[in-house]
């Protein structure tokens, strides 16, 4: 038997680091966030995406009583995205949460989340920047392969 060792490579800055377009996409993101319906689990969760045209897509949680139909913040922005602009690339997607009124520490997509963001990139043939933001650090990655290093495509149907 043969380990092997695998690496996530991705930069962290602070708020104030970031570049303008980055600004604007957290922010959006975290206005997102505001909107979420949440009542049961009050976890907020808001998403921005930024296209290849410029516009910005924000999304957020929707739950519901029967749990099992609730939907994630970043597949309703990217299915937004994906079905206002279903040709224009997502370049960068920005992932805040907040509880209470208070913006937690940067958090991570489900999987599902991972193998939708998997689809947008594959359809639109380039990787986006995924900013996993949080109220001290921002955290960036090239690709959602950081994210979800073992792939499942079309290619593997």
């Amino acid at each position: 038997m043969e380990s092997k060792h695998l690496e996530i490579i991705y930069q962290e800055s602070d708020y104030d680091e970031l570049d303008a377009e980055r600004k604007r996409l957290y922010d959006a993101a975290l206005a997102a966030s505001g909107h979420a319906y949440a009542p049961y689990s009050h976890f907020q969760v808001g998403t921005a995406a930024l296209l290849k045209n410029g516009e910005i897509v924000m999304g957020n949680n929707q739950e519901n009583a029967a749990y099992p139909s609730a939907l994630c913040a970043e597949r309703v922005a990217l299915f937004a995205a994906c079905a206002t602009y279903p040709d224009i690339p997502v370049l960068r997607l920005a992932i805040i949460a907040q509880a209470n009124g208070e913006v937690k520490e940067s958090i991570s997509p489900c999987g599902a989340c991972r193998q939708v963001m998997l689809e947008v990139e594959q359809r639109s043939k380039m990787p986006m920047e995924i900013l996993l933001c949080g109220k001290k650090k921002v955290k960036m990655f090239k690709g959602i392969t950081s994210l979800l290093p073992f792939t499942f495509t079309a290619d593997d149907l």
